[in-house]
């Protein structure tokens, strides 16, 4: 049997979080968990469970530990210590990585100094400035969030720690991207992820989970989703002005699997990659699912307790579900001139009917095709930039000659890029 290495999302204290983000996709998964009301915490033994079988069932010498929620931070400083102690037991030579994905409210100066003392990747969420990101994500009280995250990420700075943000593109900032770009920027950020928000609300009576499953019919769209083209353009209009003033300086996690496919390199995400299926979602009490978007009953693969890691990664149940991302593909992603670079998105948005239509095709394929077409020629660029041996930043410089303006008058005009700078002052310098 051939043997797949496998990526965790260890959820601590599974859905259990301290703010009430209206757009959460995985607050209401404690109705999966009633008893776990109470005790939701993650036992020493589950973890010491989850460690040595996720540093055994890697092939390579390089072990990535994922930690997210919920919140996992509300599970204290002492758990993540006990996590690294058992690290260090279990590593037989492996390095070991751990990243972290956190609301930054409880970050306070001990947190952001473990983070630098055991070199965490902290993942910190943030959807832009305060009018934007608080529209959802607040407190239980309803209370905005943006200045506790904006002081954590003061934090992080100020104790080096490796971080990057997480922002969340839904209707609420969608038709801002700029703005929330300069502001990301501006804070800090030089590694940024951009997340399609699409959930679906059941029209069930009967329903267990308000948020469905792809395949579920009796659902409309939730109110906060992105609008398809409107993701795709908010991708766009933040590479115009990346790849004509930010290469080498800024990561854009888009931008990446874009380049990483023109290429020839492996996919850099899971959404974009042909097949899934061994991305798991790991709730405290050692149950494993599929994915972290599909912790649905009918995709529990597992309890860490009664099967290893190594079993369920390459179960069955877990091969066919990866495999399914590429064989359920609809005729017209199969013929789309882009489907190498998309492989139909992530499953999860596979529940609109395709042009053609054929059900079961991605909701987001309007927003991927538009972007995609959109820099289709500086993608071109920077491959062949790559392939002369140059660094792929000197496509700012190639750019820069097409649109230098002759006049000085010219010089002062705005700058093409859209940033609202003076073209002297921006992709002019």
């Amino acid at each position: 049997m051939t043997m797949n290495g496998c990526h965790v999302m260890a959820k601590p204290t599974g859905s259990v979080c301290n703010i009430d983000c209206s757009y959460c996709f995985y607050l209401e998964k404690e109705a999966l968990y009633p008893e776990r009301q109470q005790n939701w915490r993650m036992t020493d033994d589950t973890l010491e469970q989850y460690i040595r079988q996720h540093i055994e069932a890697q092939q390579g010498d390089h072990v990535l530990f994922a930690w997210q929620g919920g919140e996992p931070t509300m599970i204290g400083l002492p758990f993540f210590r006990r996590a690294v102690a058992l690290c260090e037991k279990y590593a037989n030579g492996k390095r070991i990585q751990h990243a972290l994905q956190t609301n930054g409210i409880l970050m306070n100066s001990e947190w952001a100094a473990f983070f630098a003392a055991h070199n965490f990747l902290i993942g910190l969420s943030v959807d832009g400035p305060q009018h934007l990101h608080d529209t959802y994500r607040v407190t239980r009280s309803g209370a905005g969030t943006h200045q506790r995250v904006m002081a954590a990420l003061s934090l992080l700075k100020s104790h080096n720690v490796a971080f990057n943000t997480l922002t969340v593109v839904g209707k609420h900032n969608a038709g801002q991207a700029r703005e929330v770009y300069e502001f990301l920027l501006g804070a800090g950020s030089r590694h940024i992820q951009f997340i399609p928000l699409v959930e679906r609300i059941s029209t069930s009576d009967s329903a267990t989970l308000n948020l469905v499953l792809p395949g579920e019919s009796a659902a409309t769209l939730a109110p906060w989703s992105v609008p398809s083209w409107q993701y795709g353009e908010f991708l766009s209009q933040i590479f115009d002005i990346w790849v004509r003033r930010d290469v080498g300086r800024v990561s854009v996690q888009m931008f990446d699997v874009a380049l990483a496919t023109w290429t020839g390199q492996p996919p850099v995400l899971c959404v974009h990659s042909e097949t899934c299926g061994h991305a798991f979602a790991l709730e405290s009490n050692g149950d494993l699912y599929n994915c972290d978007h599909f912790v649905y009953p009918e995709h529990r693969l597992g309890n860490i307790h009664q099967q290893s890691l190594r079993e369920l990664n390459n179960s069955e149940q877990a091969m066919a579900f990866g495999l399914a991302k590429r064989d359920t593909l609809t005729p017209d992603c199969r013929r789309c001139e882009y489907r190498p670079v998309c492989h139909g998105g992530c499953p999860k948005h596979r529940f609109a009917v395709s042009p053609s239509g054929h059900p079961g095709h991605n909701y987001l394929c309007a927003g991927y095709k538009h972007f995609f077409r959109h820099i289709t020629r500086e993608m071109e660029v920077m491959r062949d930039i790559l392939a002369a041996g140059y660094p792929a930043e000197s496509i700012m410089q190639i750019l820069a000659q097409e649109i230098t303006p002759i006049s000085s008058k010219g010089r002062n005009s705005a700058c093409r890029c859209g940033s609202g700078k003076k073209y002297k002052k921006c992709c002019g310098k």
